[in-house]
């Protein structure tokens, strides 16, 4: 049950036959580095219309999904062909545990690999070409990690501009590549590259500079081999039209479904600008959230960039029932 206003509170109540809806205005899905041993193991056992997306995510991805998330290893588990399967199923599943409670959402939108879950989320793609795309992309992003030694590392404390020019003094490879929020920017690229800019960021005055638990140099010119292959791979891909919008991580604005497979091939090599999305969707009128999946990391960044927007974190059962009221 969706309606044509935009919710401008917390979350709204609607009875139909004296069932409960609770409609909140955007679905927010999380990107890699969110994943943790356990991940989506009660919604599996508790929520029959979860238990269906690990299912489905298995007979896709060739292995049981379910017992990857709750039997691997932290370093595992980090590996990006597995980690993004992992993430997106376990998104899926928390989605369908409010679905089948009731809650419904005005607009999507997910960080990095957080994009393809919104996707899916809004019919753009079935639930298999969904899994296909992710599967698929872990894989070539992890083969092209691989065959290359770079990294990642969020800079706190630090104004963009200010990251912009320690990247750009080092001489080699190394990007701005996530904006996740006022005072925090991730950057990639070669690993001498970004250790050599993570010093001169330290130099400036940042307050920290994080190594990423991810396995390679994600949203940077490096993954281009890989996009090229993920675009091939996307033609045959059957896009449908969005059932609600969906804001990108490219431009940060409402995505426009066309040319999807191109779109897609830049979204791996091209910034995350999480804080203009965010900020286009409360421009928009969208003024809370759920955060949908492991971790509560967009949670923590919705509250830098703008304290009035509301957001719920889902990611297990009991968190479930109480977005759901």
């Amino acid at each position: 049950m969706r309606g044509s206003g935009v919710v401008k509170k917390f979350r709204a109540e609607f009875f139909t036959n004296e069932v409960v809806f609770m409609r909140y205005a955007l679905a927010l899905f999380p990107g890699q580095g969110a994943q943790h041993p356990g991940m989506g193991v009660d919604l599996a056992e508790q929520s029959t219309a979860a238990r269906q997306i690990f299912n489905a995510a298995g007979e896709a991805a060739g292995f049981d999904v379910l017992a990857a998330c709750r039997d691997s290893a932290p370093d595992e588990l980090s590996r990006t062909e597995l980690s993004q399967i992992a993430i997106f199923t376990h998104s899926l599943a928390a989605l369908a545990a409010l679905e089948e409670r009731g809650v419904t959402f005005e607009a999507a939108a997910g960080f990095s690999l957080g994009e393809y879950t919104a996707l899916t989320a809004g019919g753009v793609l079935s639930l298999a070409d969904g899994l296909r795309l992710v599967r698929r992309r872990g894989q070539l992003m992890q083969a092209a990690a691989d065959a290359q030694d770079g990294c990642m590392a969020a800079v706190l404390g630090l104004p963009d501009e200010a990251v912009e020019e320690a990247c750009r003094g080092t001489g080699g490879l190394v990007l701005p590549v996530n904006y996740n929020c006022p005072g925090q920017l991730v950057i990639a690229g070669e690993r001498t590259a970004v250790e050599a800019a993570s010093e001169a960021c330290k130099a400036a005055g940042a307050r920290r500079v994080m190594p990423l638990a991810v396995s390679g140099a994600f949203h940077t010119p490096m993954m281009q081999a890989a996009a090229a292959q993920l675009r091939e791979f996307a033609q045959d891909i059957c896009f449908q039209t969005p059932k609600l919008p969906i804001y990108s991580n490219l431009t940060g604005e409402r995505l426009a479904v066309e040319e999807l497979p191109v779109h897609l091939e830049k979204h791996m090599v091209s910034p995350v600008r999480w804080t203009a999305l965010l900020q286009n969707a409360i421009r928009d009128g969208l003024a809370s959230g759920c955060e949908i999946g492991p971790g509560k990391t967009l949670t923590g960044f919705a509250r830098k960039i703008d304290k009035t927007f509301h957001v719920a974190t889902v990611e297990t059962l009991a968190q479930a029932d109480a977005a759901a009221g």
